[in-house]
């Protein structure tokens, strides 16, 4: 593997992004924390707060699971955005883990956080396939 194709200047362009979509994720959690706080004390027990309809119930309960998996992807995010800023500042930022090829810049313009190639990622989503 030949030295890491990305200078400095663009480490630190890759790093005020990652910056900037941490801060917007950590606010998008702290949105949907306090949107599940809420609907769980609209349903403390107080039987005005229940929904009144069986049709009701199941658009509450499909909103509540939308929001948890919401909640979880940006979990996920933002813990690739820690670990890519790891990267960056050990200068391995754009290797691939799986393979250690370099991560193509049009993949990193597009998802800053990646920490595969396509390739690579194609090849597992293949393995997880097989296995199911």
């Amino acid at each position: 593997m030949a030295a890491n194709p990305l200078s400095d200047k663009k480490l630190k362009h890759y790093e005020k992004i990652l910056l900037k979509e941490k801060e917007r994720t950590l606010k998008l959690l702290a949105i949907i924390s306090d949107k599940m706080k809420k609907g769980s004390k609209d349903s403390s027990g107080d039987l005005s707060s229940f929904a009144i309809h069986q049709a009701d119930l199941g658009t509450d309960t499909a909103n509540m699971e939308k929001e948890v998996y919401l909640l979880e992807e940006e979990q996920k995010k933002l813990k690739l955005i820690n670990q890519s800023l790891g990267r960056i500042y050990d200068k391995s930022y754009g290797v691939c883990e799986i393979t250690g090829e370099y991560i193509s810049e049009k993949r990193l313009k597009s998802i800053p956080w990646a920490n595969c190639s396509v390739e690579a990622k194609e090849m597992e989503e293949k393995k997880k396939r097989r296995k199911h």
